[in-house]
């Protein structure tokens, strides 16, 4: 995996109850995506191919994973979050099983 090191940087300041949370949602984006590169964009990581496509952040009680181009995502259970027409997020707290299939529908979606 082509990890960045400002990126774990990142992710070593987070809470200590988000840590886990972002190193596990930043493993699934470079499992379920070819050529994953990430940097830190605004203050965050964000990943690409090519082309911007997700993004995470931390917050006192959450982790946020946000997605460009939003077209692509089909969201029936209406989890996404955001009123604009290009972004999108989600906030995680735990990361059961069902959002882990869902969250690799997404990246999938967003990157074919």
């Amino acid at each position: 995996m082509n990890y960045n090191d400002q990126i774990t940087d990142y992710i070593a300041e987070a809470p200590e109850e988000q840590v886990f949370l972002l190193e596990e949602l930043r493993e699934l984006v470079h499992k379920s995506v070819n050529n994953v590169n990430e940097e830190l964009k605004w203050k965050m990581p964000v990943f690409n191919n090519g082309k911007d496509f997700a993004y995470l952040r931390f917050a006192k009680k959450h982790v946020t994973l946000g997605f460009y181009n939003i077209g692509k995502l089909k969201d029936p259970d209406n989890l996404l979050e955001g009123k604009g027409n290009t972004l999108k997020h989600i906030k995680i707290s735990v990361l059961d099983s069902n959002l882990k299939e869902q969250i690799i529908r997404w990246l999938k979606e967003i990157t074919e």
